[in-house]
C-alpha cells in the first residue's frame, strides 16, 4: 500500500470526479484509476462504485477512506514534528470557527504568531456541525465552536470563554434611554439575526422561547458583517454575543444594552479531533489558549463600550 494511492482516494472523496481528482494529484486519470485498482486488489475489496462517472464509495470503501484520511493526517503530523525539531514550528494552521467566535480568533493567533513567526493561519467560517465533520475528515486542524448543548461526538475540547449577550439597537430608536431590556422585548423588535442553521441562532431562539416569545427577524444572514451592515443601514436591532464588541465595537448611531443572563449559558472553546493525531500546530494553539485570559479580555471590551456610552464626551476626548 502506497501513501500515493491513499491520496488518490481522499482527492476523489473531496471532488467526486475522477478527472478532477487526477488533476488535484497531478497525475493522469488512467494513472489515478490504476492506483485505486491496485489498492483494491491488495485489500481484496471493491472501494469505488464505478459507472459512467464516479458514483461513490462502497461500504468497505468508506472504511478504507477513513483510514486513508487518518494515515495521511499522521504523516503530515510527523512531517510537522520533524520540521519543528529542525527549524522551529512552521506550516499552516487550519482553523474552522463559528461566526460568533471568528472575530476573537486573533486573541490566539496573534500571540501564537509572536512565538512562532514561521506559522501561517487559514481561518474559515463554518457552522458547528460542519466543524465536527471537517475535523473528522482531517480537513481542518482545530475548531472554535460552542462546546455545550448539541453533541460534538468524539472530540477533545479546551474551554475559552462563556458567552454573554447584548441588545444592539439604534440610539434614538424604540429603546432610547433604556439601560436594561428583557428577552421578550428584544424578541419583539425589528431584528437582524443569524440564520437558523447557525447554532447561535438556535441558542437565541431557545432564550426567546424561555421568555414566552418568538422572534421574527426582518433580515437573516450567515455573516457578522451583514448583521452590522443591516443594523446600521435599516435601523434594525440585533442580539449579539459580547465577543463581537472586541473585534467590531458597535456601529455608529447604535448602542449596546446588556440582556439578563439566561438560566443556561453557553461556552465557546477549541475543538480538536478525538480520533486521530493532533498536529504540532494544533497543540501550539492549545498551549497559547492556556496562556491567554480570554474571558477578561472580552469583559474589558464590554466595559469599555458601556463606559463610552455612559460618558460620550470622555470617549470622544472632550471635556464636559
Amino acid at each position: 500500500m502506497l501513501l500515493r494511492q491513499l491520496e488518490y482516494l481522499t482527492a476523489l472523496a473531496r471532488v467526486s470526479h475522477f478527472g478532477h481528482a487526477a488533476e488535484a494529484c497531478h497525475v493522469t486519470q488512467p494513472a489515478l484509476s490504476a492506483g485505486i485498482r491496485k489498492l483494491e486488489a491488495e485489500l481484496g475489496v471493491q472501494i469505488v462504485q464505478r459507472g459512467q462517472r464516479f458514483e461513490g464509495f462502497t461500504r468497505e470503501g468508506e472504511e478504507v477512506l477513513r483510514w486513508a484520511q487518518r494515515m495521511l493526517a499522521e504523516r503530515e503530523a510527523l512531517g510537522q514534528s520533524i520540521s519543528g525539531m529542525r527549524a522551529g514550528l512552521s506550516g499552516v494552521l487550519r482553523i474552522g470557527a463559528i461566526p460568533t467566535a471568528l472575530s476573537v480568533a486573533s486573541l490566539l493567533t496573534a500571540p501564537m504568531r509572536e512565538q512562532h513567526n514561521n506559522v501561517h493561519f487559514s481561518l474559515q467560517a463554518m457552522s458547528s456541525r460542519e466543524i465536527v465533520s471537517r475535523l473528522n475528515d482531517f480537513d481542518i486542524d482545530v475548531g472554535m465552536s460552542y462546546i455545550d448543548g448539541e453533541p460534538l461526538g468524539k472530540v477533545r475540547i479546551v474551554p475559552l470563554y462563556r458567552e454573554r449577550y447584548l441588545f444592539l439597537t439604534p440610539q434614538d430608536g424604540e429603546f432610547a434611554g433604556r439601560d436594561s431590556i428583557s428577552w421578550a422585548e428584544a424578541a419583539s423588535a425589528q431584528l437582524c439575526l443569524l440564520m437558523p442553521v447557525m447554532q447561535n441562532r438556535r441558542i437565541l431562539d431557545g432564550f426567546f422561547a424561555e421568555a414566552g416569545a418568538e422572534a421574527s427577524p426582518v433580515v437573516e444572514t450567515d455573516t457578522v458583517s451583514a448583521i452590522y451592515a443591516h443594523v446600521a443601514s435599516m435601523r434594525l436591532s440585533s442580539v449579539i454575543p459580547h465577543a463581537w464588541l472586541h473585534g467590531f465595537g458597535v456601529p455608529e448611531g447604535t448602542r449596546a444594552i446588556p440582556l439578563p443572563q439566561p438560566k443556561r449559558s453557553f461556552r465557546v472553546g477549541l475543538v480538536l479531533s478525538g480520533g486521530g493525531p493532533e498536529s504540532l500546530l494544533a497543540r501550539a494553539l492549545v498551549a497559547t489558549a492556556q496562556q491567554v485570559d480570554m474571558p477578561s479580555a472580552l469583559d474589558q471590551a464590554v466595559e469599555r463600550q458601556l463606559n463610552n456610552e455612559r460618558n460620550p464626551n470622555r470617549a470622544s476626548g472632550h471635556d464636559a
